[in-house]
């Protein structure tokens, strides 16, 4: 289960839940324009208890017993714990069982997660970080039998994966609810089993939605629950009161390791597409641009003159890509994808990547104030998608111009050839060195150092100190107090509004 917050193995996740017995019904909510305390009467539908629904829906529910291969630096100290308890060798640096120690040794680790059934024939929904580099899958039921399971498929891009018992019958199974309206403080029963325990229930509400946890997850929002999940956990389902899946559990945050209330699950109706997908073609194909993406901030979308700040702005682009192939240009603010508008770089993210791989598709892209269509045949994205951004980002070697003062308390220094070939940028690129960064230096606030490169300055590329000057001139003639720049630090480029209200 993934776990956030504290160093350790990924392991335990989230459950979430929707829904009411009968439906829950909330009493009279009237309330007076005087400053009373808002008081409403206890919803009619609570539940005195969860065991119906437990009972009814346990036998879907199953252990996830995996057998992997593992470098033996990578296991856990907890993992190198039960290596010792069990007999193993208790030193990590010891040589493996060919004597070779050039590659590293290996172990035979056990990690355990949980599952439910899809369907009749045996298909099951679980983590794929559960049965990553799985070399043999068992599953446990509920009624003790323990069955060999084979990988269907996985997508690690939302974490989820298919198994198949191989042992042919008919098998209790449970549905993915795709239409619940999920509200903040519907009640929720999680099952799984954690620390390898078990068949365990746990029940609580749902207390978020939506939840992003970062570049990790670009597909998911996840829904968060406060029913108690822990180490084993991941995989197993989360119930609404009608019996429902409503979440599969994948994530817990905690400081200790330990549930403290706060889980994370993948929504149903993201984990009935996917899990779907695995099952008649066993992989996921996304389709992909290419770039690299940054939400247009209030302060960004100030410093290009927009009414609003919304849509991707473009900051890199991999070489060969089909958004460098189709024109799309580093600067450019993503707002449409056939007609669909985007707010954000994860919603951008997420269109995209529902886009099939090799079909064309329009783009509407703000471009030096004006809307610009493309048309960009889509690639599909591949494994690693940021293997090609991923280039070490050591200093590029000093450049042998020498600094001329610039505004905004720099010094600047010529963008050379040898430079642009370490920053991995297009030969004869513009842009220039930052030698110095000055104590009053707006930049020096922002993390802004020496040797890293300013690319362009709101849309004009930088060959100069003039250019700089000029840009803040015009910027300021249209009464603005900012202007966007590309800084490009290593291999990757990113965009930062720099406050200009005090340039000379």
């Amino acid at each position: 289960m993934k776990l956030f917050g504290i160093s350790g193995n990924a392991l335990v996740a989230g459950l979430i839940g929707a829904g009411a017995m009968g439906a829950l019904v909330w009493g009279p909510q009237n309330f007076e324009a005087s400053a009373n305390p808002i008081v409403l009467e206890a919803p009619a539908g609570a539940p005195l208890s969860f065991a119906d629904l437990i009972e009814s829906v346990s036998p879907a529910v199953v252990s996830v017993n995996v057998v992997s291969e593992r470098e033996a630096s990578d296991l856990s100290e907890l993992e190198r714990f039960f290596d010792r308890f069990r007999g193993g060798p208790a030193d990590p640096d010891d040589e493996g069982e060919d004597g070779d120690d050039n590659d590293g040794p290996t172990r035979e680790a056990r990690s355990l997660g949980s599952g439910f059934f899809i369907s009749e024939t045996g298909y099951i929904v679980t983590n794929n970080h559960v049965v990553e580099d799985a070399t043999e899958i068992e599953v446990s039921l509920e009624d003790g039998r323990e069955l060999e399971a084979e990988l269907v498929g996985t997508d690690s891009q939302t974490d989820l994966a298919v198994l198949k018992v191989k042992e042919p019958g008919v098998y209790p199974y449970v549905e993915f609810e795709t239409d619940s309206k999920l509200r903040r403080g519907d009640w929720v029963v999680a099952l799984g089993n954690p620390f390898g325990l078990g068949g365990t229930a746990t029940a609580g509400i749902l207390s978020a939605d939506g939840r992003d946890l970062g570049n990790s997850n670009p597909y998911t929002d996840f829904l968060q629950i406060d029913a108690a999940i822990n180490r084993g956990n991941s995989g197993g389902p989360t119930f609404d009161l009608y019996g429902r899946v409503i979440g599969v559990n994948t994530a817990i945050f905690s400081p200790t390791g330990g549930s403290v209330g706060i889980g994370f699950a993948i929504p149903s109706d993201l984990a009935k597409s996917v899990t779907d997908t695995l099952i008649r073609d066993g992989r996921v194909s996304r389709g992909w641009l290419g770039v690299t993406i940054q939400d247009v901030t209030p302060d960004m979308a100030e410093a290009r003159g927009l009414s609003e700040p919304k849509g991707a702005i473009v900051a890199d682009l991999v070489a060969n890509s089909p958004a460098k192939k189709s024109g799309i240009k580093r600067g450019d603010i993503i707002i449409e994808v056939n007609g669909e508008s985007v707010d954000d770089a994860t919603a951008t993210t997420r269109l995209v990547g529902k886009l099939a791989a090799g079909s064309k598709n329009d783009f509407i892209v703000l471009r030096n104030g004006s809307r610009t269509n493309v048309s960009v045949t889509v690639g599909e994205r591949p494994e690693d998608p940021n293997a090609d951004f991923s280039a070490n980002d050591n200093d590029a070697p000093e450049s042998e111009g020498e600094a001329e003062d610039a505004p905004l308390g720099i010094t600047l220094k010529p963008l050379d050839d040898a430079t642009r070939d370490a920053l991995n940028l297009d030969p004869g690129e513009p842009g220039m060195i930052i030698g110095s960064v000055g104590r009053g230096s707006p930049f020096r606030e922002m993390g802004v150092q020496a040797g890293m490169v300013i690319l362009d300055v709101n849309g004009t590329p930088l060959t100069s100190v003039e250019d700089l000057e000029t840009a803040i001139a015009t910027a300021k003639s249209q009464d603005r107090d900012k202007v966007l720049m590309a800084i490009r630090v290593g291999q990757r480029t990113s965009f930062i509004s720099v406050d200009i209200a005090d340039a000379d």
